[in-house]
């Protein structure tokens, strides 16, 4: 794509899009054009179709990774390509949510003991303070307030700032990684290039390795830790709200989603059935007497009618 690939990128940023997500738009506008062997300006409405169609029968993709590359496409048509015609037609697929494996805190305990020391700060991060594998990359120095346990979160997703818990548990390890990593830069986790943060792919191929030492038998992510931070917590009694603030969702929906996956909290609630009084719900026993309908004695020569 070349010129056209700077250009997207630019116009992203302009969008305000976060670096991730400006990664995927411009990844998946490569792979059509790739598709095609030509430059997406040469394009237009029956090619977008056919590898739209081509994602869903052939590639199988599922409806919310289909729905990253209808929105790549859209964006780089309507915005970049400057032919916004081209893509109003462009509908999303329902996806269907389904509900994350949540790890025990045993499992959690037994992740942690397999882990090196800068490893086990970052799930620390992302279980005690609920915080995305991104923004746990992205974080500095400067954004750790140990005076008041907080963490400042400088580009949460939307670019939007909040502050996150400062687990007293990680306090000592988070220094012990300071002092053992030397960490002389801003960037709390630096990659291996300078000036570069540390990568998703090693923090994912660390946790895998750590898995199969624990004999955790779940596919572990960064985000798994997160979904217990929130899990947890409600099970613990926060409410709803305190939990959405410490996440970051803009919309109460979010949060609500993590009422599915806590039986815990469920078992908590009473029925109000079960606070009637007991003569409402009481049931008579087997051997009580039971009131019958007075007999109906037919007199000669009378008829009896019935409204």
């Amino acid at each position: 794509m070349g010129r056209l690939r700077d250009k997207m990128e630019g116009d992203l940023k302009l969008c305000g899009f976060c670096e991730n997500t400006r990664k995927t738009y411009i990844r998946c506008a490569a792979r059509f054009s790739q598709h095609y062997g030509k430059s997406p300006s040469k394009l237009g409405r029956a090619e977008i179709r056919a590898y739209l169609l081509y994602l869903i029968e052939e590639k199988k993709l599922s409806a919310s990774t289909y729905n990253v590359y209808a929105a790549a496409l859209a964006f780089l048509y309507r915005e970049t390509l400057e032919r916004p015609q081209e893509v109003l037609w462009i509908k999303r697929l329902r996806a269907h949510r389904n509900l994350p494996t949540i790890l025990t805190r045993q499992e959690v305990e037994r992740m942690l003991a397999e882990l090196t020391l800068r490893m086990r700060v970052i799930v620390l991060l992302a279980y005690g303070a609920g915080l995305r594998i991104s923004e746990i990359c992205q974080l500095q120095v400067q954004d750790i307030d140990s005076s008041r346990m907080q963490i400042h979160i400088q580009h949460g997703k939307g670019d939007r700032q909040r502050h996150a818990l400062l687990p007293k548990c990680a306090l000592v390890p988070l220094r012990a990684y300071w002092r053992e990593y030397k960490v002389t830069g801003s960037l709390l986790f630096p990659g291996k290039k300078p000036g570069r943060t540390l990568t998703r792919k090693a923090v994912n191929k660390a946790l895998l390795v750590a898995a199969q030492r624990a004999k955790v038998n779940t596919r572990v992510t960064p985000h798994l830790f997160r979904h217990g931070f929130a899990t947890h917590l409600l099970e613990a009694g926060a409410d709803l709200r305190t939990v959405q603030v410490l996440l970051g969702h803009a919309s109460i929906r979010s949060t609500v989603w993590y009422m599915q996956v806590t039986p815990a909290v469920l078992r908590k609630v009473k029925s109000p059935a079960d606070c009637l009084r007991k003569a409402v719900t009481h049931q008579p026993s087997a051997g009580a007497a039971v009131a019958k309908a007075p007999k109906v004695v037919a007199q000669p020569g009378v008829t009896r009618r019935y409204s």
